[in-house]
This record gives structure tokens, C-alpha cells and sequence, in this order.
């Protein structure tokens, strides 16, 4: 599975003797086969240690994260809450009655339980129908009605707090019912679904590969060792994510994202060293020189291919999110950890089993009955069979999967995007259940104004400047209404004059100069008419240096964020994955062609995603959702760059061997169907065993990790079958020995720098 720098004699059954293996991860391998039983114990205490350290960790993972905290519109809400005490509402009560909200014994209880939240510790202030009466706090029948609570610091705070205040505040109150929702109770209930989900996740996902495994091994004690690395993974994934969390703001998913990230990664490069060394000890090396062997070879591949998924992962440190941030720093850790893991443990515990390895074959009956299907036999295998035909006719097969790939991405050219709310959380959810009912009995602007926040201004000696600008706001297509310390007006007539309690609501807390205007809108603050009504409160002069805030506003705020970056993402991918894959095959081609076509093998997913997700289609294949016809506006960046390095990954393990054989042979065709043929079923159980873990995923309750997990594994197997077994063998026969080309002066780099065996 490696590249040799200069032709060899191809390894045959009559080499009685192989040569011992050389270079430095063979050095490292006899090291530790021959301290296997110190490795072992103190890979054991390491993981005790880790379990420990690691077991507190959803404690300190955090929720959100999806916009940029240098956005005008963040900087405008931090604004609100420091010098304010004011804001969006980020905690709503539902209330709810036999009798109208105007009845003394609903108003009565609706007061007190205004009252009630207002003097709880971390709540900036609650306002209420009955303490504002404001008829946008009422719904149309009259018997709901809206408490809008602040809850005070960063969203970590707030949600604490809303875990302690939700339990005390609802429930049955006298003649009302109260129900919680907005964005602190739903982020409490998105850890609590998180840590279940990860749960039934491991359960789902464990026996399932183990019988993948046994399906490719044949071997109870072969399959248990990717098992066993897998695990040890998992157990240090914990513990990474604790450590990180001590430094930077840790995404609450990436526990879910990237267990199952290490743990598929572990069982694929353990699966690919120990396959290895079954082959080495059929050639008839003893266990340590196969040892030192695998490594070699095998284990060369796995630090390469762990380097270009880390490098793909990494493209996500230029968003400043720390949702993508969180989960780039964790996932390179998380890479770089299953890589080590099998490196460092397989050659101990190899050593320990030694010619045991091929025990307890529970498939032997069955490879008897149908002896002689894989390479080398006498019987083609599947993959030669299929390669072979595809090498045939290169132009047809070639076109019609390009042509099928683009059309199934057709979809995602209509994609419409969002930020996550409550419907991210599962169907019949209290929060969820209380938000469908704010939005369906009240004009949802109430709870998400836009916000116009001004530091600088002082209202009492620059009240008309301040009047004027209100009542240009007012006369914006989608407004409503705009309050402010002017008073409030409504399409450029003033409804209300400034009082005493409008003055105070919006002045500064210590009197200083700054006031803000809570602006009411018509339009979807997840839609396109929001986003324009944004773009359109930014766009009039302010009478002093104005910040938009509010939802929608940080709808255009990521979505301006995200488009600036996506270009540096591109780049950092496409110059890493060029120069690593030049360094490994010498040519410019491979590389170039390798971009190309795993950019096309993702582009499946992609349209599935906005087919499934966005448009509804199809939902019975990945379980209920709240289709909300909108998809995360983070998702698609961090599926690409997590699905763009799994296949990058694949192409290294098949590439190695194409090029191994064409160095010895100089025959392209016959080389790229040997490399296909000879790493068929492996890299096949490779990729089952990563899909049926990322599938595992998708039977999350919550809609990101479902689309997400959903997403990756559909991309995994779309490239591991479609683009593996006709596009790259039609584009490799094509081409020829141009693939293999570079020019003179980077031929002569590649001789110097290039990877090369030992």
C-alpha cells in the first residue's frame, strides 16, 4: 500500500525469505513489539486515566456558536446587555388560559408570574402583556399571552440559568399553564438530546462494525483489534475535548461529531495495519519482521492519509465561529489521536497474539463454499471483473458518472439557508411545542426585534435627530412598529409620545449618553425579506454611529462572514492536498485530477442534502424532523471539508498501490486495475465501517447531527463505490502515463523532498 521511489521486484509467493524491513517506523515497531507487555499496561493506564479525566466533559462543551462574536450584530447585542440591560429576549413563557388574558384571575396570576421571574438571580429584566400591554404579547383569541425574559451573560451563562429557572417557572400556576422556549431552554434540552444521542449512537454503531469487521477479517481475534484501537479512541476523544475545553469555547456537537470521526478513523487504520500484517506473515516473515513491515508500508500510508484529513479540517480555522473553530481544533486532535492509537498499540498487542492472529475464523465455512473470489485467485474478483469493463469503455463509464453525479447535485442550486432555533430540536419537545405555538398565535417580530443600538447619542438634547430617524425606520417596507426613547411610531405617524417609562427603557443603565431602538418587523427573521430588512435599516443615516442587531441581522452577518472566508477554505484544502499528493506520487496530474474528482463525488451529497432536508423528500430514509425548508447555514462548509478529507484519505490508500505496481510495471491500465483489485475489499470495509458510524449519527432526535451524519455517510459511500470503481479507472485509463507527468524542474524536487520508502 506504499510507493516505492524506484522500481522492484514485485513480492511473489517463491521469495522464501523477505528481505527485513528498514527505516525509522520499523525501528519504532520492533521497539514496541519487544516491550509489548510495558506498552500494553501502560496503554491501559493511559486509558483509565483518560476515562476519568474525560467523563465530566459535556460539563464544559457549550452551546451555539454559530455566528461571529466580531459581527456588527454581535457587538450590537453585547452593547444591549452591558450598558442597557436590554436585548432580545433570550427566554420566552408561553402562557396559557382557559379564560382571556384580560381576566382579573389570568392578569392577576400573569403579574405575579412576571413579578416572579423579573426577581430571580441572572434575569436582566421580564416584561409581559400585562406589565406592557402591548397587544403584540396577546394572541388573536385572547387566551395567550407572552413573558419575554432576559437572562443575563453569554449564552453558557444564560443557559444555565434557564436549566435552574424552566423547572421552577412552569407548569400549572393557578388559572394559567407556562411553557418555556426561545434560545437559552432549548439550548439546555439540545445538551441533554446531545448526550442521548451519543448514547444510542455507540450502541447502534459498535456491533455493527464488529460484524463488518468479522465479514472482512473472517477472524474473531483479527477483527477485535480495530475494536479494541477504536475504543481506546474514543475514550481519548473524551479527554482531548476536556483538555481543549480549558483553553477556547468547545461546540456542545463536537463530542458527537468527533467520537464518531475517531472512532471510524481508528477501526480504518487499524483495519489497514493489521491486514498488513496478515500479509506479511502469509509470505513468511516472522511476527516481529511483519511487524516492522506493516508499519512500514501500511503504517506510512495511515500518517499520510491522517495528515490529509487533519490538513481538510484544519480550512475550518479561518471561519471565526467557534462552532467550526471548536470542532477543527478537535478533530485534528481527534486524527492525529487514531493515527497514533495504531501505530503505537497494534505493534504490542500483535506481539502478544503473534501467529494467533487468524483464531476463531466463524467465517471459514462460507470462504470454503465460495473459495477463490479475491486477488490473485483464479476466480476474478468483483472489482476486477468491474474495473476491467470500465478500462473497456473509459469514455462512456467516465461521462455517464460525471453526468449522474452533476445531476444529482442539481438541488443544492436552490439551497436556502438559516440559523438553528427550536426546530432543530426532535418533534413533541416542550421548547419546540411552546415556539410552534408563539409562532403560529403571535407576530413572531415580538420576540426577535431588529435592533438599533447608538452609544453615542444622548435622546434628551438630540431628540429630533433621534425622531426623524425612527420615523424614517417606520416607513421601511416589513416595519411595523419602532420603540424608542422618541416615543413609538408606526409607517411615519408617531402612535405613542415619549414617557418616562419609554425614556427609561431606553437609556443607558448609569444615564450616560447612547440609547437603541427595538424595531418590530413583519418578515421572517430567517428569511430572504428579513435579510433585505436589515440591509435596509443598515442603509438609512443614523443621527450617530448605529449597530443592527437581532436575529436577522446575524443571519446576514454569518452568511457575509462565511462568503468572505469560503474562498480561504478553498485555498488552504487545494494547496495542501496538491502539494502532499505531489509529494507522495510525483506527478501534477494526480493531484489536479484527484481535486477534481473528489470534488464531484461530494456533490451528491450536497443535493441529497437540500432533496431531504430542505425540500422534505424522502424524510422516512433518515427518521422525523421539523422541516423548517431551510438548512444550517455552518453545515454544508463543515460537511465538505470533513467528507472532502475521508475521501482524500480513501484516494491516498489507492493511490499508494496504483502507483506501487506502476513503478515496477510501467503499465498504467494494468496497474490501475491491480491497485483497485488488490484494495478492493479492504478499502470497501474501510468505508462501511465509517458510514455505518457517521449513519449512526444521522439516528440522532436533533436535525443538525441527523443531516450532518446523514450527509457524510451517503458522501463516504458515493465515493468508495460510484467514483472508486468507474470514474477514477475511467479518468486514470484515459489519461495514460500522462498521469505521471511533471515538468523537469518539479520531477527533480520530487527526487529530493519527495515521500519515499525506506
Amino acid at each position: 500500500m506504499t510507493i516505492s521511489a524506484h522500481p522492484r521486484s514485485h513480492p511473489s509467493e517463491e521469495e522464501p525469505s523477505p528481505p527485513p524491513a528498514a527505516g525509522r517506523l520499523a525501528a519504532v515497531a520492533r521497539l514496541l513489539a519487544r516491550r509489548r507487555v510495558p506498552v500494553f499496561l501502560l496503554v491501559a493506564a493511559v486509558t483509565v486515566a483518560a476515562a476519568g479525566f474525560g467523563s465530566s466533559v459535556v460539563e464544559h462543551l457549550r452551546s451555539g456558536g454559530y455566528t461571529s462574536e466580531q459581527s456588527e450584530s454581535a457587538r450590537a447585542d453585547r452593547l444591549l446587555a452591558d450598558r442597557f440591560d436590554a436585548g432580545a429576549p433570550n427566554m420566552v413563557l408561553l402562557v396559557s388560559a382557559r379564560l382571556p388574558v384580560d381576566d382579573a384571575a389570568v392578569a392577576e396570576a400573569g403579574g405575579a408570574l412576571t413579578r416572579d421571574a423579573a426577581s430571580r438571580p441572572g434575569v436582566v429584566f421580564a416584561q409581559s402583556f400585562w406589565t406592557t400591554h402591548d397587544p403584540s404579547l396577546r394572541s388573536e383569541d385572547g387566551r395567550k399571552a407572552l413573558v419575554l425574559v432576559k437572562l443575563a451573560g453569554d449564552e453558557d451563562r444564560a443557559t444555565r440559568t434557564a436549566k435552574e429557572l424552566v423547572p421552577q417557572l412552569t407548569g400549572e400556576r393557578g388559572p394559567i399553564e407556562v411553557t418555556a422556549t426561545g434560545q437559552a431552554p432549548v439550548n439546555h434540552l439540545l445538551e441533554k438530546q446531545s448526550d442521548e444521542d451519543l448514547t444510542r449512537a455507540e450502541l447502534l454503531a459498535a456491533p455493527l462494525t464488529m460484524l463488518i469487521l468479522l465479514a472482512a477479517f473472517g477472524s474473531l481475534v483479527a477483527a477485535s483489534l480495530p475494536m479494541l484501537v477504536g475504543v481506546v479512541s474514543v475514550v481519548g476523544t473524551l479527554a482531548v475535548l476536556r483538555l481543549l475545553a480549558g483553553f477556547t469555547d468547545v461546540s456542545l456537537f463536537a463530542m458527537n461529531v468527533t467520537t464518531a470521526l475517531g472512532f471510524g478513523l481508528a477501526v480504518d487504520y487499524s483495519l489497514f495495519i493489521v491486514t498488513r500484517y496478515r500479509e506479511e506473515l502469509a509470505r513468511g516473515r516472522e511476527v516481529r519482521d511483519a511487524i516492522a513491515e506493516s508499519l512500514r508500508t501500511a503504517g506510512r500510508t495511515v500518517l499520510f492519509s491522517a495528515l490529509t484529513v487533519a490538513l481538510s479540517l484544519a480550512a475550518l480555522l479561518v471561519f471565526p465561529v467557534y462552532f467550526l473553530q471548536s470542532l477543527a481544533y478537535a478533530g485534528i486532535a481527534v486524527v492525529v489521536l487514531a493515527a497514533l492509537s495504531s501505530l503505537l498499540i497494534l505493534p504490542a498487542v500483535l506481539a502478544l497474539i503473534g501467529r494467533h492472529i487468524d483464531r476463531l475464523d466463524v467465517f471459514a465455512p462460507l470462504r470454503r463454499r465460495f473459495a477463490g473470489s479475491g486477488p490473485g485467485s483464479a476466480k476474478a474478483s468483483v472489482w476486477h471483473r468491474l474495473v476491467t469493463g470500465v478500462m473497456r469503455r473509459p469514455v462512456l463509464a467516465g461521462t455517464g458518472m460525471a453526468a449522474l453525479l452533476v445531476l444529482l447535485a442539481l438541488p443544492f442550486g436552490h439551497a436556502r439557508f438559516g440559523l438553528t432555533d427550536d426546530r432543530i430540536l426532535p418533534r413533541g419537545s416542550s421548547a419546540q411545542v411552546a415556539a410552534e405555538s408563539v409562532r403560529s398565535a403571535f407576530d413572531q417580530a415580538a420576540t426577535s426585534p431588529v435592533t438599533v443600538v447608538m452609544p453615542g447619542l444622548d435622546p434628551r438634547a438630540e431628540q429630533r435627530e433621534l425622531t426623524d430617524y425612527a420615523r424614517t425606520i417606520s416607513q421601511l417596507p416589513h416595519t411595523v412598529r419602532v420603540d424608542s426613547a422618541a416615543g413609538t411610531w408606526a409607517e411615519g405617524e408617531r402612535t405613542a409620545a415619549p414617557g418616562s417609562a419609554a425614556s427609561a427603557a431606553y437609556a443607558t443603565r448609569d444615564g450616560d449618553r447612547g440609547t437603541w431602538l427595538s424595531v418590530t418587523s413583519d418578515a421572517g427573521v430567517n428569511s430572504a425579506q428579513g435579510e433585505d430588512h436589515v440591509r435596509a435599516v443598515r442603509q438609512i443615516s443614523a443621527p450617530s454611529p448605529a449597530l443592527v442587531g437581532g436575529e436577522a441581522a446575524s443571519l446576514v452577518d454569518t452568511k457575509t462572514t462565511l462568503g468572505d472566508r469560503l474562498p480561504w477554505a478553498a485555498a488552504v484544502i487545494a494547496v495542501s492536498m496538491f502539494a502532499l499528493l505531489f509529494l507522495f506520487t510525483g506527478s501534477v496530474v494526480v493531484p489536479l485530477k484527484a481535486l477534481v474528482i473528489n470534488l464531484l463525488s461530494l456533490t451528491a451529497s450536497f443535493g441529497a442534502m437540500v432533496y431531504v432536508f430542505q425540500d422534505g423528500h424522502l424524510k422516512w430514509l433518515v427518521g422525523d424532523f421539523v422541516h423548517t425548508g431551510q438548512l444550517e447555514v455552518t453545515v454544508p462548509i463543515l460537511m465538505f471539508c470533513v467528507a472532502f478529507g475521508l475521501s482524500m484519505d480513501y484516494t491516498v490508500f489507492l493511490l499508494s498501490r496504483i502507483r506501487e505496481e506502476y513503478l515496477v510495471t510501467s503499465d498504467n491500465t494494468r496497474a490501475v486495475v491491480f491497485g483497485i483489485d488488490h484494495t478492493g475489499r479492504l478499502i470497501t470495509a474501510a468505508a462501511l465501517v465509517v458510514a455505518t458510524v457517521l449513519a449512526a449519527l444521522a439516528t440522532s432526535q436533533l436535525s443538525l447531527l441527523k443531516l450532518l451524519g446523514a450527509g457524510l455517510a451517503l458522501a463516504v459511500l458515493v465515493d468508495a463505490t460510484l467514483v472508486r470503481g468507474l470514474l477514477v479507472p475511467a479518468t486514470m485509463r484515459l489519461l495514460g502515463h500522462a498521469n505521471w507527468w511533471a515538468p523537469r524542474p518539479l520531477r527533480k524536487l520530487h527526487d529530493k523532498t519527495g515521500l519515499h520508502d525506506a
